[in-house]
């Protein structure tokens, strides 16, 4: 939106056009004009921002465009981030971050990819942007660093947990390979020492030494999850905190605890500006997308397009909702459609369509102050 703007309020005909393809060892340019046909194609080494503003002078020199002609540019979103859009923003480039998945493609047969096949095909959708035609790509809304920055607690977590998982899972497999069993609890070391085969004999030395290796990586990773708990806690606890206050009042809901309200805020509710339901659920990937073609009708399920940490922390709860929120309205509309008389698949169907409703409920009280019929507070 910015974008277009900037190019209404100036001469269209004395803008510069950049296109990024970006790889780990190299940045791939695609440079043009408004108004012109011609295009170059420059190679720079990844990150080298100096190459990059001299060859947009450069370029604005050879298509005739005077210095202060805006420049427009877009790249994909991928391993790179958002601090190359940081960085273009603050040198006065207008730029835009792409979902690669919105590119359209030919479903024909198969085709070309090549870098320099992707970055005219960028060049080709942000000229056609710029001049305003709509639904083109998708572009992605891009955190502020603070806001970017606070994802990572419980975006962190959630990978601690899996390694934490991963482990154990690899000592309970290593272990049964002797035909043995043991719980991984405090004093896990001092049992494995003590164990014996089948036959009697020790476990092999260089299994039980793998294995005690594993449950020392394993109880590292407790240390550091306890330590993100203790800092999720701090920060609730803090009055002064600007991003608390939005998590402390989910939290007053019966049902919620720390992580769905943390992962609620964090991912949606605290930086991004959403204008209805069905934003919304296109946020967390929970809207439907049926297939009416002629005669043939069917719904082939939810988009799953959206933030998935968001629809797995919703889904979860949805299950703790039925449970902690009975007399809800939203839970009783699931027992009088999905309940008793359902079959596990039309529940499981169900909760999924509970969660877009509940999604949309806890906005409405966070944002508007609506609680959500026959909601339950937690006592004090």
């Amino acid at each position: 939106m910015e974008t277009t703007r900037a190019i209404q309020a100036y001469n269209v005909a004395a803008a510069l056009y950049m296109a990024m393809e970006l790889s780990n060892g190299k940045w791939l340019l695609l440079f043009g004009a408004a108004g012109s046909t011609k295009r170059r194609q420059v190679a720079l080494t990844a990150g080298d921002r100096a190459g990059v503003q001299g060859q947009i002078a450069l370029f604005k020199a050879r298509f005739g465009l005077p210095p202060e002609a805006p420049v427009f540019s877009c790249y994909e979103a991928g391993r790179d981030g958002f601090w190359i859009h940081r960085w273009l923003l603050s040198i006065g480039v207008h730029n835009r971050v792409i979902d690669s998945a919105s590119i359209e493609v030919t479903q024909r047969a198969k085709r070309v990819k090549t870098d320099r096949v992707d970055v005219h095909k960028l060049m080709n959708l942000l000229v056609r942007a710029c001049q305003g035609e709509r639904d083109v790509w998708h572009e992605l809304r891009v955190p502020s660093r603070q806001d970017e920055d606070h994802r990572r607690v419980h975006r962190e977590r959630e990978r601690l947990m899996k390694e934490r998982n991963a482990l154990g899972n690899r000592i309970g497999s290593l272990l049964a390979t002797q035909g043995l069993r043991l719980e991984l609890r405090p004093g896990f070391e001092r049992q494995l020492a003590q164990l014996c085969c089948w036959d009697g004999q020790a476990l092999p030395e260089q299994l039980a030494a793998e294995i005690a290796r594993m449950w020392q990586r394993r109880e590292l990773l407790g240390e550091q999850l306890r330590g993100l708990e203790q800092q999720r806690c701090a920060e609730l606890a803090d009055p002064g905190n600007e991003h608390s206050a939005s998590k402390r009042l989910l939290m007053r809901l019966r049902a919620l605890g720390v992580h769905t309200p943390w992962v609620l805020c964090s991912e949606i509710f605290g930086w991004r500006q959403i204008a209805n339901r069905r934003q919304l659920g296109a946020l967390a990937g929970l809207t439907p997308t049926p297939y009416c073609s002629g005669d043939s009708q069917r719904e082939q399920g939810i988009s799953g397009a959206g933030n998935r940490r968001v629809r797995t922390a919703m889904v979860e709860l949805s299950w703790l909702w039925l449970r902690w929120q009975p007399s809800s309205a939203l839970s009783q509309w699931y027992q009088r459609r999905f309940g008793s008389t359902g079959s596990k698949r039309s529940r499981r169907i169900g909760i999924v369509a509970l969660a877009r409703k509940l999604l949309v409920a806890l906005w409405r009280y966070l944002h508007e102050g609506l609680v959500p019929a026959g909601a339950v507070f937690k006592k004090a």
